[in-house]
């Protein structure tokens, strides 16, 4: 008996008990879509992740600095010394203040608003564009200018757009809008990207207290690992020490999310793939009772000469059949529900991510499918191959 003749013959058999083959496929079906969604999932966070780290820019490191006592502390003029001997490494600068508290627009004040003291190159380094009026410069640092550039929903909701020239108070201090940067979501919201306010460093250094913060670029990202050794070299030779300073690779906190997503994406398709196991233990269940039904159809066929093999051959054929079709009804499905997953999960965060399965997890999925059938067959068929053709056909 041909390959092709017990393809045949397992179709046939599959097609005459259609209620007990999906039944049987339920588990490999389930198996297979729930892995081919999770691993989608990955895929989607993956991307969303490396799409937020790109928007704020893998080429910078952020340096934290703590001061050591009197005789040990860092001054931003020292910081841009740094940044200025190794300009074949780094290139932009920018100290960043955060400053705590509320934000007062005429009556009103305001506790979401984010408000940052930053220097004249904080823009080109974000990437952020100013729609309106100017952006901060130098001179505003120099005079620790009380002035302010703020975020467009800001603008917008307080403004009415034309909030250039007008003022707001931070921390107590009265600032004057110089300028408003363009959009950057989708939606202008309270406590959005948009919604922010950013002053010179120097004015809000003179409020808060030193400047500790560091945002600096690098002119490739080719030599992350250059830039990152000498501006951790120069602030040991300050510092006698490295526990008084930090300095953090935006890539490298890229790759480090990536993994910690590959490891929880790898652990759950594991556990969706415990029901590949499950249905594959059906199908060796429904072939064991299929060998008891056709007892007799087996005595007859090995009285007629067929032999163990062509036996074996076939019901490994009908169980790797049952499989695979479950693989395929699983893909089908997979694919379904991963659609569906991406619109129900870009709702609800508000968020655009696509649950994408790759065609390599898809291909590895209905091979595994393929392979538990044929593992899980291989013991009825050997049961089947190794009957005595007597016995078998006096089984009633």
């Amino acid at each position: 008996m041909s390959i092709l003749e017990s393809l045949e013959l397992a179709l046939k058999n599959i097609v005459s008990s259609k209620t007990r083959t999906v039944l049987t496929m339920l588990g490999i079906i389930i198996g297979v879509a729930a892995v081919i969604v999770i691993v989608g999932l990955g895929n989607g966070l993956e991307q969303y992740v490396t799409d937020s780290f790109s928007d704020m820019g893998t080429n910078t490191l952020t340096v934290t600095v703590m001061s050591r006592g009197s005789t040990r502390t860092l001054s931003v003029d020292e910081m841009y010394e740094i940044v200025d001997e190794n300009s074949q490494y780094l290139d932009l600068c920018s100290p960043t203040v955060t400053m705590p508290g509320y934000v007062k627009i005429g009556s009103e004040t305001i506790t979401s608003t984010s408000v940052q003291g930053v220097s004249e190159d904080y823009f080109s380094i974000s990437g952020d564009t100013v729609a309106s009026g100017r952006g901060l410069q130098y001179s505003d640092m120099a005079a620790r200018g009380k002035v302010c550039v703020i975020g467009a929903y800001l603008n917008l909701a307080y403004y009415g757009g034309n909030a250039v020239g007008q003022t707001l108070r931070v921390g107590g201090q009265s600032l004057t809008i110089v300028g408003v940067l363009a959009q950057t979501d989708e939606d202008l919201e309270e406590g959005g990207s948009d919604d922010c306010i950013y002053l010179p460093y120097t004015t809000a250094s003179r409020l808060i207290g030193d400047v500790s913060s560091y945002i600096i670029t690098m002119q490739s990202e080719d030599y992350i690992d250059e830039s990152v050794a000498v501006l951790e070299s120069a602030l040991y030779e300050v510092f006698a020490s490295d526990d008084y300073y930090t300095v953090t690779s935006m890539s490298e906190m890229l790759e480090t999310m990536t993994s910690m997503i590959n490891i929880l994406v790898g652990v759950l398709a594991g556990i969706a793939a415990i029901s590949l196991v499950v249905g594959g233990i059906g199908i060796m269940n429904i072939m064991l009772v299929s060998v008891t039904e056709r007892t007799r159809e087996i005595g007859i066929r090995k009285s007629l000469g067929a032999k163990e093999r062509y036996i074996m051959q076939q019901f490994v054929i009908e169980a790797a059949c049952t499989s695979a079709l479950g693989g395929i009804i699983g893909i089908l499905l997979g694919d379904g529900l991963s659609i569906a997953a991406s619109t129900v999960v870009t709702r609800l965060m508000e968020e655009t991510l696509t649950v994408a399965p790759t065609l390599s997890a898809v291909a590895l999925a209905f091979g595994i499918s393929v392979g538990i059938g044929i593992l899980f067959g291989y013991l009825p068929a050997k049961k089947a191959a190794g009957l005595n053709p007597i016995d078998a056909l006096h089984y009633d």
